[in-house]
């Protein structure tokens, strides 16, 4: 790691230079450049030499502590030593965070759409539980809920719901949920008792911008048509329902549950740029990564990534190898001892891809 923040400072000093220099500030797009790797080095170069004064001053501190004859100077060089040793493990535990390379994802807003999977109506009442706990969640964090689409399943629950949430560093917090989620219970329609498996599948995505996405009309599909209520009943007497297809990848989003139309289209819009978005990312991970086996410590989406045992009252993640006894707080929406985990783990493997390239 070492090796890696030297040359990380001799490059901020060379960049420094250059900025000075007629000839970069003359050309527009190299100055640019140049300032942005300046100005996303900065923090790291500061902690760097900050780390560095620390370093030097316990080394002058200890050499005093040893080395004076009179004992209460010694004792204080003690004292400084000990402050200094506690003030440079929380400079180094900064450095492994800023070396991490940065999701351009983090602060952005998250889709989530949950599907109930096998185990029929247990599924969907699952899936239902699963909705309400990232609502509870995101309640904690003072987070906006936005609903989306829902279809409610036969005999209760839903069979999928797609929602936004909306606030600061969303998905830096939800990035690692996608995937399948079981769960092992005695279900309430079951008469001898026995504990069943269920699972439920979620997915999360970044919200999309405009700017980093591009469809071409030509490539859509759009239809619209009389939406229905659950149950039967009408919701709307217009063809307000909107089904969007886009036919290079034959994605396909409907939403009805607006009255609007043009509420329903942009609802729809906002989660196919999503959708797209996120394969394209898929792609690029997948390209840069065929290399490793398993594809190890990406978080990515994987078969059962977590199991929610009610008998035991036990939550397993199992990418981490992560058991708590917690279950019923946890689906209530008591998820940071989770999500701290896995965002600690996951972070461990960045920095050592990253300290290894």
């Amino acid at each position: 790691m070492w090796d890696k923040l030297v040359a990380i400072e001799a490059r901020f000093e060379e960049i420094s230079h250059q900025l000075s220099s007629p000839e970069v500030i003359s050309d527009r797009n190299l100055f640019q450049k140049l300032s942005r790797e300046h100005s996303d080095t900065t923090e790291l170069v500061a902690t760097i030499r900050a780390h560095r004064k620390a370093k030097d001053e316990l080394r002058g501190a200890e050499e005093l502590a040893s080395t004076s004859t009179d004992s209460e100077m010694s004792s204080l060089a003690d004292d400084e030593a000990k402050l200094l040793r506690g003030e440079l493990e929380g400079l180094e535990a900064r450095l492994k965070k800023l070396l991490l390379p940065k999701d351009p994802n983090d602060e952005k807003n998250v889709i989530f759409e949950i599907r109930a999977g096998t185990g029929g109506d247990e599924a969907s009442i699952f899936c239902s539980e699963l909705f309400r706990m990232y609502t509870r969640y995101a309640e904690t964090k003072r987070w906006k809920v936005d609903l989306m689409s829902l279809s409610e399943g036969e005999k209760g629950g839903y069979k999928e719901v797609i929602f936004e949430v909306i606030g600061k560093g969303v998905f830096s917090r939800m990035k690692y949920e996608g995937g399948v989620h079981r769960v092992q219970r005695v279900p309430a329609t079951e008469n001898q008792g026995r504990v069943h498996t269920s699972t439920v599948t979620v997915a999360v995505l970044p919200e999309v911008e405009d700017v980093e996405i591009k469809i071409e009309d030509k490539d859509l599909r759009i239809d619209v048509y009389r939406s229905g209520g659950h149950g039967g009943q009408s919701v709307n007497t217009t063809d307000s329902a909107v089904r969007i297809t886009h036919l290079p990848t034959n994605t396909v989003v409907a939403i009805q549950d607006e009255k609007s139309q043009l509420k329903n289209r942009d609802k729809a819009m906002r989660i196919l740029k999503a959708r797209l978005y996120e394969m394209e990312q898929r792609k690029l991970t997948e390209a840069r990564q065929a290399d490793r086996r398993g594809q190890v410590g990406t978080g990515e989406r994987s078969e059962k990534i977590r199991t929610y045992n009610f008998p035991q009252s036990r939550i397993t993640d199992h990418r981490i190898g992560l058991s708590l006894y917690n279950v019923e707080s946890v689906v209530d929406g008591d998820l940071d001892e989770v999500i701290d985990a896995l965002t600690s783990h996951f972070q461990a493997e960045a920095l050592r891809e990253q300290i290894s390239n």
